[in-house]
């Protein structure tokens, strides 16, 4: 029987089981004695981005858009049944997704939990594709191409992110296109799945009132028991810091100009050395909170722009650190994002030179422990996360020690050396003019 070691994390309150298979399965239990829910998370690190990889010494290219086609036709049993339908009629309310980085697969149920599991480990380590089921998936996800070519959201983000990277493949959508739809076969798809879907590149994470032994016996048991290569994604050179281009603008059917301020920061990219868990952490949430201190819904910036119109309700942020890369993202609606822009601009540079208000840095900083200590009801959330940052190379639970220690020079240098005009670009969405 697998070992599972045992982690407390005593500041929170929470306790991590964790250990690993012969075949490299990384596995995760969160034991929650005598709630009624479960929820089980079963990822591979294999996303949209992840189309040139290494395997052997063997340099292989994808089209866009394989993992989330692997994604679609996963469900699909040799024996024709679909393993969605199958948990659900055993009570799990069951999906999947598709990122950059990584494909998870999961459920939640109150009931028949390892009947649901045996499932989901089963489907998912089960190929089956042939050439006329593709074809068939073709011609769907062509459809949800074309829906994604009509959604204002999806385009502004996609325009920003081809203005912020040269080649790197995050500029594409994980969707593929239809151009690149059209050269998958049922074969890429077997290989893409023997080189991703292999136990030591996956990690399976349960929360709920489980034994964490039970849980490795059961995998043991379903998983096949070869430990393979873990495969190398290769997104090329590493990019410049600055964008490759700085504005971006379109015409859609919106009511209001829509508009994305982005710029790259510095991560683990290629190139770059690796680095330690703990930095990693620091470095995640030194961004997180500048942004929220910069731009936070009680940001002076936020609410003056908010009290004159200029911005709305649905104005947002983040640090998103996925792939290789690491982008700032701000956006939303505005009447004028131009003068968003200069206004923004001028908040950090007024930051960069006078800091921040230590009570003001201080109630944030409260603010985003309360947060993260609140999402740690949220079994789904908890398991995704804690997949997404082992992949990332840290534990999750690790970052609530390290955010009180977050120091306000800390915040301030990052939004001086981040948030200036030759970093940032902006893609902008402006209503339809009449003829």
């Amino acid at each position: 029987m697998t070992p599972m070691k045992k982690t407390e994390y005593r500041s929170i309150g929470e306790t991590l089981y964790s250990g690993e298979l012969e075949n490299g399965l990384k596995i995760f239990v969160i034991p929650k004695k005598g709630f009624n829910s479960f929820y089980a998370v079963f990822g591979t690190h294999y996303g949209g981005s992840m189309r040139r990889f290494e395997i052997n010494g063997e340099t292989i290219d994808t089209p866009a858009g394989v993992a989330h086609f692997l994604e679609h036709k996963m469900f699909d049993m040799p024996d024709g049944s679909n393993a969605l339908n199958s948990l659900s009629e055993s009570g799990a309310d069951a999906n999947a997704f598709t990122s950059t980085d990584m494909t998870c697969y999961h459920f939640s149920c109150t009931e028949r939990f390892e009947e649901n599991l045996r499932k989901l480990l089963t489907f998912v380590s089960t190929p089956y594709y042939t050439e006329e089921t593709v074809q068939k998936e073709q011609g769907i996800i062509g459809q949800e191409i074309q829906m994604g070519d009509d959604s204002p959201g999806r385009q502004i983000y996609y325009d920003l992110l081809s203005l912020l990277y040269e080649h790197h493949p995050i500029r594409d959508a994980v969707v593929g296109t239809k151009e690149s739809i059209a050269e998958i076969t049922a074969k890429t798809l077997y290989d893409c799945h023997s080189v991703f879907y292999a136990p030591s590149n996956m990690v399976l994470c349960v929360e709920g009132d489980v034994e964490p032994e039970r849980i490795a016996a059961i995998a043991e048991e379903i998983l096949p028991k070869d430990k393979k290569s873990i495969p190398h994604a290769d997104f090329g050179e590493s990019e410049a810091l600055v964008p490759a281009e700085k504005r971006k603008e379109r015409e859609m059917p919106v009511a209001m100009p829509e508009f994305l301020i982005g710029g790259k920061l510095k991560s683990e990219a290629v190139g770059m050395a690796p680095k330690d868990s703990a930095t990693l952490i620091r470095e995640r949430l030194i961004a997180g909170m500048a942004l929220r201190l910069l731009a936070g819904a009680s940001s002076s910036f936020f609410t003056r722009l908010y009290a004159d119109g200029t911005l709305t309700r649905d104005f947002d942020y983040e640090a998103d650190f996925t792939a290789g890369t690491g982008t700032t993202i701000i956006g939303g609606q505005s009447p004028d994002p131009e003068r968003v822009m200069t206004e923004l601009l001028a908040e950090a540079k007024l930051i960069a030179e006078k800091g921040f208000d230590k009570a003001y840095f201080s109630r944030i900083r409260k603010a985003m422990i309360g947060g993260r200590l609140r999402g740690l009801e949220d079994f789904d959330g908890i398991c995704v996360s804690l997949i997404g940052d082992w992949f990332d190379g840290y534990c999750t639970f690790d970052t609530l020690d390290i955010l009180p220690d977050i120091r306000k020079e800390e915040c301030e240098a990052w939004i001086a050396e981040n948030i200036t005009e030759e970093k940032l670009a902006m893609a902008v969405i402006r209503p339809v003019r009449e003829a």
